[in-house]
């Protein structure tokens, strides 16, 4: 069961992505066309994780983002140590909500990938928060879909196709006796709903992602730059002297 306000935002959300391709479903397909599970979960654990609404407002995601790493997944709030996540991950994204007939708007379009942590140095004292790990434009949509979370070891899907890199990637790093930091990655898709290369700002610095205030984070950079959040993962990571 979902309430009409969740129907609601998720409409509006697809209005934004795809305003000339997208209309309005009747009342009855309304009740033929449930939000997947998947989608409620990661909106769940987002909240219960406090990420909605401290790092980004409340939304209603419409795709899945599978986060990945060469011997660790991101599973909505899974705990890896900083020595798996080095790497650049592999990103992959489906569109759960429109997976049999996907619209040609939505699969024309290229996301934004952004990792933030809210807990730097630490949760308790998160002076240098919002901390700005990543920004990666251009991500396109998987060709395939996927319903279920977590992502299997055996079923991880391949690289990214293509991407450019704003803000390099900065691997989580927390400081000892910091306690565990929320590594968040939003799903990013161009407000006006745009197939069109973005012009993306590139904060100044990582702290605050260059806004020199304190919590200035991933939400503000957004809405500076036309995005609206469309989904979302996340781990816990903390350095092993505690």
């Amino acid at each position: 069961m979902f309430c009409s306000f969740s129907l609601s935002l998720l409409f509006i959300q697809l209005l934004q992505l795809c305003p000339s391709s997208y209309t309005l479903p009747t009342r009855q397909e309304i009740f033929i066309r449930p939000v997947p599970n998947s989608i409620l979960t990661v909106r769940a654990e987002l909240k219960k994780a406090e990420i909605i609404s401290t790092v980004i407002d409340d939304f209603l995601p419409s795709l899945t983002l599978s986060v990945s790493w060469p011997k660790k997944n991101a599973n909505l709030g899974n705990t890896i140590k900083p020595k798996h996540v080095q790497d650049t991950p592999t990103i992959e994204l489906y569109d759960e909500i429109t997976s049999t007939s996907r619209s040609s708007c939505k699969s024309n379009m290229t996301y934004v990938i952004t990792l933030t942590d809210p807990d730097a140095p630490s949760r308790d004292n998160p002076e240098w928060s919002e901390m700005c790990h990543w920004i990666a434009a251009g991500v396109p949509l998987s060709s395939d879909s996927v319903s279920i979370l977590p992502i299997l070891e055996a079923t991880m899907p391949k690289a990214m196709e293509s991407y450019e890199e704003i803000m390099e990637y900065k691997p989580p790093g927390p400081l000892p006796k910091t306690g565990k930091h929320r590594y968040v990655f939003l799903v990013f898709a161009p407000a006006n709903g745009t197939s069109q290369p973005l012009d993306l700002t590139k904060p100044s610095n990582r702290q605050h992602w260059g806004t020199g205030k304190e919590r200035g984070g991933v939400r503000q950079w957004a809405k500076e730059n036309g995005l609206v959040p469309v989904g979302a993962n996340f781990i816990y990571s903390q350095n092993k002297k505690q």
